[in-house]
């Protein structure tokens, strides 16, 4: 957050953010409680589906992060991401400036920010858009944050892209997480040039190569709302 700024947050169950109850495989690492800053109504609209990648992407990644960005927003679809450097920077940026809606999934607290050089976004985006963590504000920021942040942000997803990621990657742990939730999981096309293992084995388990923007929108679902709102 900006210097001398404090969210106003609200506390959900995930089940209240989602509209819906989980099942026994969403329930094994969801976490109880979320705590939640920013405009967006609740239960979350849909789709929503998570743009991440590498925090050292090269330029070729910053531009297709944006397109894909781009392209989901103009059709409604809400951008979900890490606000971390990198790709899921370009993801939040694209989207905003589309004119769309995203939603940031925080490793910190709501009240601080990380990486710092993004706290101006995180500002924007609890203003007028939504941000979510499962970390309470106080709560001590550990290397551990981070992965467990991202099986958050698989379980709030209908779908994950991963558009540029090494072999060690953090944004494998969402994409193996994607999997087991069985959600959908998309890997950029790209990254199936460029000499990596992960990529042929996440295909193995269910993930599907992406091509071109186009091709996402038949696999998600509608934009209706959930008619199981958990009170």
């Amino acid at each position: 957050m900006g210097k001398g700024e404090r969210p106003v947050i609200s506390t959900y169950a995930t089940e209240k953010l989602l509209g819906r109850s989980l099942n026994n495989v969403e329930n094994l690492y969801a976490a109880k409680t979320l705590y939640a800053s920013g405009p967006m109504e609740i239960p979350l609209p849909r789709p929503r589906v998570s743009i991440v990648g590498t925090r050292q992407p090269s330029e070729s990644g910053l531009k297709t992060a944006k397109l894909i960005a781009e392209a989901l927003t103009k059709k409604g679809v809400v951008i979900v991401s890490g606000l971390a450097k990198g790709i899921d920077t370009a993801a939040h940026r694209a989207a905003i400036e589309s004119g769309g809606r995203t939603i940031a999934v925080l490793g910190t607290p709501l009240d601080r920010a990380y990486p710092h050089e993004n706290a101006d976004l995180q500002s924007e985006i609890v203003k007028n858009h939504l941000a979510i963590s499962q970390f309470r504000v106080g709560q001590a920021v550990t290397r551990s944050n981070f992965p467990i942040r991202n099986r958050t942000m698989a379980l709030i997803s209908d779908a994950t892209i991963i558009v540029e990621a090494g072999e060690k990657s953090g944004s494998l742990s969402q994409g193996w997480e994607t999997l087991r939730l069985n959600r959908l999981l998309f890997i950029w096309k790209s990254l199936f040039d460029a000499k990596l293992s992960w990529p042929d084995e996440m295909l193995k388990f269910g993930a599907m190569k992406l091509s071109d923007t186009k091709s996402i929108f038949q696999f998600l679902p509608s934009n209706r709302p959930v008619l199981e709102v958990v009170a």
